[in-house]
């Protein structure tokens, strides 16, 4: 397990009690590097979505315990949000609770001439990712996809 994914999932197991006490559900966690500083990013959500109260209370209440348990070695900024409208699907159940939603998915090699997809989550499996373009179902490969997400709808 990578430095990443050991802080992330030690975070998870901290914050989930939390979140259910407040009552909200942890969407994802991430721990990224951007501009040279490193950023602990927690989302949480609930079915009618999240208010700043609810991210303000989760981010004390971690806070508190990372600092208890004093894990990440690194200076690092905590934010805590929701996952918003355009959320990325990035694991299984993200996929799961997504299904029949419209999703834009972009591919690391164009297929066709076009990087970019749109269309309606129709299912997935480990291996596949399938969305309705145009009522006709299309299959993607997970590892040539590299990024998926709820499309905006305005």
């Amino acid at each position: 397990m990578s430095k990443k994914e050991d802080i992330e999932k030690k975070t998870e197991a901290l914050v989930t009690p939390i979140a259910e006490n407040i009552g909200v559900s942890i969407y994802d966690v991430e721990y990224v590097k951007e501009a040279g500083e490193y950023y602990l990013r927690v989302y949480i959500d609930k079915p009618e979505g999240v208010n700043i109260n609810e991210c303000v209370d989760v981010s004390h209440a971690l806070s508190d315990e990372l600092d208890k348990d004093d894990f990440i070695e690194d200076a690092y900024t905590l934010e805590v949000s929701s996952p918003g409208l355009g959320r990325t699907l990035k694991k299984d159940r993200h996929l799961a609770n997504s299904i029949g939603k419209d999703v834009e998915l972009k591919l690391y090699k164009a297929v066709n001439g076009t990087k970019e997809f749109a269309g309606v989550l129709k299912e997935f499996d480990s291996d596949s990712v399938t969305i309705a373009i145009n009522e006709q179902d299309e299959k993607f490969l997970r590892k040539e996809i590299s990024v998926i997400k709820l499309a905006l709808d305005f």
